[in-house]
């Protein structure tokens, strides 16, 4: 009974280790440039399905609401050269919006996928209710170490514009923080493709 017993207790001890070594992990820095208005995070991670899964679920900019945080609408219209013009709208904490326009450029190859965007001009929003600057990108390709997987990598530039004094975490909750929630939430989407 008492080696029942340890033996159990040697596989409870363990359960933990083996279910953080069944996800993926991610890893999330701070890569901005000092004397730079706004934020660059950069992350990486692998994903376990194939690099064409996860390409369909990044360019699908209509479901964006269904998994990137803080994206409440999207209206999704062509830019010409395979490029989309995304009209994003985001609720912020304390009731806050803010709406601006992303050019989305997508480039598929064999074996990998990419898509980068930029903040373009989006007429009739007023500078209040709008973000200064943003961009970045996703690469994915072949995961070395699996097979079937993905090798992921992210990086995105935010710079809000002005912040009032005190309010500096919400600049952090709408980019630092938000990776991980937006990479559970694009993994279990990637995982539904399956």
């Amino acid at each position: 009974m008492k080696t029942l017993l340890f033996a159990l207790a040697a596989c409870y001890a363990c359960y933990p280790l083996a279910t953080l070594a069944a996800a993926p992990a991610l890893e999330v820095r701070d890569v901005s440039k000092a004397g730079m208005p706004g934020k660059t995070f950069a992350a990486a991670t692998s994903m376990p399905a194939s690099v064409a899964t996860v390409c369909a679920a990044i360019q699908d900019f209509a479901a964006y609401p269904q998994f990137m945080p803080n994206v409440d609408k999207i209206k999704v219209s062509a830019a010409g050269g395979g490029a989309s013009l995304v009209d994003v709208t985001l609720k912020l904490p304390m009731g806050k919006i803010k709406q601006y326009r992303l050019k989305m450029t997508p480039k598929v190859l064999d074996a990998s996928c990419s898509l980068a965007w930029k903040l373009v001009p989006m007429e009739g929003v007023k500078v209040e209710d709008t973000i200064a600057d943003t961009s970045g990108y996703w690469q994915l390709s072949p995961d070395p170490f699996d097979a079937g997987g993905a090798a992921v990598k992210y990086q995105v530039y935010t710079d809000p514009g002005p912040v009032p004094m005190g309010l500096g975490w919400i600049v952090d909750s709408m980019s630092r923080d938000s990776i991980p929630k937006m990479f559970d939430a694009l993994r279990a989407r990637v995982a539904a493709r399956k």
